[in-house]
């Protein structure tokens, strides 16, 4: 016997997790960071997690801390992520994720340095002592997902 999942409100629910949505996204490194700027608009910037994705709701980017992307975070730490997959095999539609978060900068160099790659050093020569550097923290509020048919939300935290 097979069995739907359930559809509520235009969304099908499903017994996905935040660790099954994690293994998925495992392959995407750039996800599109949005904030609101000073004068209300929406801002909108591809970051990359730099292969750190072992996500668990929480994703972290670097930056300089003297970005409108800080400022905004500052004045208003409502944001979105989106995500996109590559396209499936035989034309199937890619993954994509969208995520409600919360963030914050985080300016301490252990935090740095629990996230480095060396690859950072394209853009932050001086390493986790680079002058200037901070680290967006996006603790994700709420995550929805569609990929292929399947749609639905997974809880931030398990």
């Amino acid at each position: 016997m097979c069995q739907k999942p359930i559809r509520q409100s235009g969304v099908h629910m499903s017994d996905r997790t935040i660790g099954d949505l994690a293994k998925a996204m495992g392959k995407i490194d750039f996800a599109m960071l949005t904030t609101r700027t000073e004068g209300g608009q929406l801002a909108t910037r591809p970051m990359s997690n730099n292969s750190d994705v072992e996500w668990d709701g929480d994703s972290y980017y670097f930056t300089y801390d003297d970005t409108r992307t800080v400022s905004d975070i500052e004045r208003d730490p409502h944001v979105a992520l989106s995500f996109q997959g590559r396209a499936g095999i035989l034309g199937a539609p890619p993954l994509f994720v969208a995520v409600e978060g919360e963030a914050g900068i985080i300016r301490d160099k252990a935090t740095f340095a629990d996230h480095w790659t060396s690859d950072l050093e394209r853009w932050f020569p001086d390493g986790i002592d680079t002058p200037g550097m901070a680290l967006i923290k996006v603790a994700a509020v709420r995550v929805h997902y569609w990929d292929g048919e399947e749609e639905g939300e997974v809880a931030p935290r398990a």
